[in-house]
């Protein structure tokens, strides 16, 4: 019986992300989680890591999901914001229903 070398491939961790999205690729940034959906009216809260602005393009992606979209607005407290910083919770109209721990990365 004759042993051969058992060769192991390098294990290559990326940075950042890539993702495919209309023929073009676009890096993206891990921003956050969605943490709760109301499917009654098509909002998600995210529970932002990084910072994220009216008019970022996101990626949405889970078990189930995995879309993008503008961000047209959002609202932290029932309050109307154009920014959201690390610690946030935010509230925005999402284009397809979501699920709790879905994530959100931000296109770069």
């Amino acid at each position: 019986m004759a042993f051969g070398i058992l060769q192991i491939p390098k294990l290559y961790i990326p940075l950042s992300s890539r993702w495919v999205s209309g023929g073009e690729t676009m890096d993206e940034l891990e921003i956050g989680a969605i943490t709760h959906y109301f499917s009654k009216i098509g909002v998600a809260v995210v529970k932002i890591e990084k910072a994220l602005k009216v008019g970022d393009t996101i990626r949405i992606k889970g078990m189930h999901d995995d879309f993008t979209q503008k961000i047209e607005s959002m609202q932290v407290e029932h309050k109307n914001v154009t920014e959201a910083k690390p610690g946030d919770e935010v509230g925005m109209k999402v284009a397809q229903e979501v699920h709790e721990h879905d994530k959100v990365y931000k296109a770069l």
